[in-house]
């Protein structure tokens, strides 16, 4: 199974699809890893060459603990991307994934094509993070667990996929999730959008209360040059509450 060497970490990839399909990576939220994509896989496979990566500290990801930046997790992606041969390629991204995603349109932009920020912000309330991820250090993974899962899902999930999220984050290495939880905190996006070039798709959830289309996805809508919008019926974690309309969605936007 493929690892790649970063900065203080190593982390986890797994390609699939067509190899002569265009290229797109697939990027995890917080508190989950790339089995977030699970149910989206089967109908983005025929269409594209797909490259998911657990972040640093999430999944198999392994990582040193400490503060990460948006500018690592940035350049965590382009190793992982050079692992797996992408010169250039979209990316969709969920929650933290969508904010790498941006990270990476405006920093390293003559790797992207197109770019799918879901479910996401450019603009976070600093004070509840640094909050969050005191108490994550200080507690453990089950001290936010209520707290993320409320976020996470809407009431129309299935039991099982609420059971195995719930699963998942509590298992998941408190040093990764705070270390994540600093990168967005700490990120500097909101002045910076406006220079993104690729063209975008953002999609907002009608039931996610954590990165709402009020205050958050109309932000990016309003700041990211010609960004078009695909709202689907779903709460923070979209690919697992509405799998078919997302891919749908991402489909036609990419072979556009």
């Amino acid at each position: 199974m493929p690892f790649t060497q970063a900065a203080g970490a190593s982390l986890y990839w797994k390609r699939d699809g067509r190899d002569d399909a265009p290229a797109l990576v697939l990027l995890n939220s917080i508190g989950t890893d790339m089995d977030l994509w699970d149910a989206v896989l089967p109908l983005l496979r025929e269409h594209f060459a797909l490259l998911r990566i657990d972040a640093r500290g999430h999944g198999a990801s392994i990582a040193e603990p400490g503060d990460f930046s948006m500018a690592m997790l940035a350049a965590d992606v382009l190793a992982g991307a050079d692992a797996a041969g992408f010169a250039r390629f979209s990316v969709a991204g969920v929650s933290l994934g969508g904010i790498i995603a941006m990270e990476l349109a405006v920093a390293a932009p003559e790797r992207i094509e197109k770019l799918i920020p879901i479910c996401t912000s450019a603009t976070m309330d600093s004070a509840s993070w640094n909050d969050r991820i005191a108490k994550v250090r200080g507690e453990g993974m089950a001290a936010i667990a209520d707290l993320a899962m409320g976020r996470f899902l809407s009431d129309t999930a299935e039991p099982a996929i609420y059971e195995a999220v719930r699963r998942q984050l509590l298992g998941m290495d408190a040093q990764g999730y705070a270390g994540c939880g600093a990168a967005i905190r700490d990120m500097y996006l909101a002045e910076r959008i406006s220079g993104i070039a690729a063209p975008t798709l953002v999609v907002t959830g009608t039931r996610d209360t954590s990165t709402p289309f009020e205050g958050h996805g109309e932000y990016l809508l309003a700041r990211i040059p010609g960004a078009a919008h695909l709202s689907i019926e779903a709460a923070h974690l979209a690919p697992l509450e509405a799998p078919a309309e997302l891919a749908s969605g991402m489909i036609a936007f990419l072979q556009d």
